[in-house]
C-alpha cells in the first residue's frame, strides 16, 4: 500500500512532536446486513517508529481502533537532520513505511 502514511513534525521544547496519519480501513469484520455475507477483519496490528535506525516506539493495535489511525507523540532529544521511520503491518500481510528527515 503506497503512500498510506503522512507525517508532520513540529519542534517543541526538548524534542520534536510527531503527528502521523495512517490511511487504513481498520475493519472489524462483520456480517453485511443486506447480503448476509461476512466481511473479514482488516486492521493494523503493529506500528514501529525508529529514529536513526533505532526502534524508539513499538505498538500493537487492534480492530478496536478507528479507521485511519492518528498517532501523536514527542521524541525527546531528536535533532534536525535525524531520520525518522514509521512502519506498519496489518493482519492480512499488508505493510507500508514512510521515512522523513526531521527539520
Amino acid at each position: 500500500m503506497a503512500n498510506s502514511i503522512r507525517i508532520k513534525t513540529v519542534p517543541v521544547a526538548g524534542g520534536i512532536e510527531v503527528r502521523a496519519l495512517i490511511n487504513h480501513p481498520m475493519s472489524l469484520g462483520q456480517r453485511d446486513k443486506a447480503s448476509g455475507k461476512f466481511t473479514n477483519a482488516h486492521y493494523v496490528e503493529d506500528v514501529v517508529v525508529a529514529l536513526n535506525g533505532k526502534t524508539i516506539v513499538q505498538g500493537d493495535l487492534s480492530s478496536g481502533i478507528a479507521s485511519n489511525p492518528y498517532l501523536m507523540f514527542t521524541v525527546r532529544g531528536a535533532m534536525p537532520g535525524d531520520k525518522l521511520r514509521l512502519s506498519w503491518k496489518d493482519n492480512r500481510g499488508g505493510s507500508d513505511f514512510h521515512e522523513t528527515t526531521l527539520t
